[in-house]
């Protein structure tokens, strides 16, 4: 009986550790398709802004009064706000230029959000911009936006 009560207890801590395994696992592919997910809205801002689409550019940062947008100007709180920044500091294509970014980290910081650290660079006929940036993105209904922008 004591023999059975052992392999039962060796049976239950296995099959917990089986169970842990294959968790850790599926973490690290969910973790792989949200970096791909969070590149992509990166290149579609990147195609967005060199076309001088600063709507569509906007697109990958969360619509809220919430979001933050930290850079030379100071603090701007909200979408609307960060958006009429862009407008009136890149006002013609000749100031957006084409964008190119480098993507130097991803992390996550829990299981729906992931600073990106990296740089960005401006090929423009006003002359060129180069700077960085660290972003928060997380996953709002079901799509990844970037919650918090520090760019310089």
């Amino acid at each position: 009986m004591k023999s059975h009560n052992m392999i039962t207890r060796y049976l239950y801590i296995l099959g917990v550790l089986i169970g842990l395994t294959s968790c850790h696992q599926e973490i690290k592919v969910d973790e792989k398709a949200d970096k791909q997910q969070i590149i992509k809205v990166l290149k579609a801002q990147e195609q967005a802004w060199s076309n001088h689409d600063l709507e569509g550019y906007m697109q990958g940062y969360w619509k809220s009064d919430s979001l933050k947008f930290y850079g030379s100007r100071g603090l701007t709180y909200g979408w609307d706000n960060t958006l009429a920044n862009y407008k009136k500091g890149y006002p013609t294509k000749a100031h957006t230029g084409t964008l190119n970014f480098v993507i130097s980290d991803i992390s996550r910081i829990d299981g729906e959000s992931y600073f990106v650290m990296g740089e960005y660079h401006l090929v423009r006929s006003v002359g060129n911009a180069d700077g960085t940036f660290m972003i928060i993105f997380k996953k709002i209904n079901g799509n990844w936006k970037i919650v918090a922008d520090s760019s310089c």
